[in-house]
């Protein structure tokens, strides 16, 4: 979905395919069938922005088989659907029936993590639409803390400094300019959009920026304006923005909320739970362990990182952090020009909601997705921004 900010440039909306799992090429050719298309014919658009997550074995098969990748171009213009953005995050097993800290490899000072991030740079700038001139890609915030000291930092480094010349040669080669987003998460090196200042000013690259995840951004419980006026002083481009919302509990101390926040404490993926204190942020690494006994204090709200659907809050007494979403989306588009063009919806936890808010089959889990863009569209056309056919 596009649409045309007031000073004429235009805005692209998508959601994200990680909510659909595929690892290889005709498994992303089956998504595209059997959800995208769907998700498109119920908004009533003849053209849908999809961003795309390439799994290793399908990036690697686009990146060296030419036909196979004029197959999928061809595919998505047939199905009207477009890619501006892919999500380079996770690199494989993203469907797997326990992900949980596996997402985090390779990370970005293990040279797969590079040779992946290129090949998917180079499927990006032959899927652009011809009219595109600009493809993103969000990935990874350099590791999770645990697997980081000085010599890993270096290798990412010289990885993201390596990854900035190839994004040059591809531009002079192609004429598409590709960016890379890292996005921020709780538990990583770079946790927080400040944290994100110091390792992308010292590459000092207009290609390598932050990709803000709304999600991530509330449960670390940053302000929007605070975060965004900090990277615009440190020039550190936006990206890209995944509009997403968290898992927000006023009161964890009641045995009621506690409850209920155990009935999103799931086996598959890591909800990083978090809670501000006197002495700063407190946190657990997953949402079971903040509710085991004294982990996390529980005097004032917790947030967890769990993506809950953007215009389904969880019933009471949870809440979701979609006023976040909303604040730093009028900040992002809002303003005289927009801080980044590329905005893509992420709920990818459906199957791993509590089972009576999961969507029983693929015709429910569209109209799930249909129902967020539509939010993301009125939230959009409320900020003056007008939606092109």
């Amino acid at each position: 979905m596009r649409f045309r900010h007031p000073d004429g440039s235009t805005v692209h909306l998508a959601y994200c395919t990680n909510v659909h799992p595929a690892e290889t090429l005709d498994g992303v050719l089956a998504q595209l069938r059997d959800h995208c298309e769907p998700v498109r014919r119920r908004l009533g658009r003849d053209r849908l922005g999809i961003g795309l997550w390439l799994a290793r074995d399908a990036a690697h098969a686009l990146v060296t088989d030419p036909s196979a990748l004029r197959g999928l171009r061809t595919e998505l213009d047939r199905r009207g659907l477009e890619v501006v953005t892919l999500n380079g995050f996770p690199y494989e097993g993203f469907g797997a029936e326990e992900v949980k800290y596996r997402v985090y490899q390779p990370d970005w000072a293990d040279p797969e993590r590079l040779a992946h991030t290129t090949a998917l740079a180079r499927v990006l700038a032959q899927l652009l639409p011809d009219d595109v001139t600009e493809g993103t890609i969000s990935t990874l915030p350099l590791a999770w803390r645990t697997a980081y000291d000085d010599k890993r930092a270096a290798t990412a480094h010289t990885a993201l400094t390596t990854l900035a010349e190839r994004l040059d040669a591809l531009d002079e080669l192609t004429g598409r300019s590709i960016r890379i987003g890292l996005e921020p998460e709780p538990g990583c090196t770079v946790e927080t959009t400040h944290d994100a200042i110091a390792p992308l000013t010292a590459i000092g690259h207009h290609r390598i920026g932050i990709c803000v995840d709304t999600c991530h951004l509330a449960t670390s419980f940053e302000d929007p304006d605070t975060a965004l006026d900090a990277l615009a002083d440190a020039r550190v481009p936006v990206v890209k923005s995944q509009l997403s919302a968290a898992l927000h509990a006023e009161h964890p101390h009641l045995p009621e909320v506690r409850a209920a926040l155990a009935a999103f404490d799931e086996p598959r993926f890591l909800h990083q739970t978090r809670t501000r204190t006197a002495a700063g942020l407190r946190g657990t690494d997953d949402l079971g362990e903040a509710l085991a006994g004294d982990a996390l204090p529980d005097a004032s709200p917790w947030r967890a990182h769990f993506h809950v659907p953007l215009h389904a809050a969880p019933a009471a007494p949870l809440t979701s952090t979609l006023p976040v979403l909303r604040a730093a989306l009028t900040r992002l588009v809002g303003g005289p020009h927009p801080l980044t063009r590329h905005l893509e919806v992420e709920t990818y936890t459906w199957q791993t909601l509590p089972p009576e808010l999961r969507p029983r089959g693929r015709a429910q889990l569209a109209d799930g997705i249909a129902a967020e863009l539509t939010l993301a569209r009125d939230l959009l056309t409320d900020l003056g921004l007008k939606e092109l056919p």
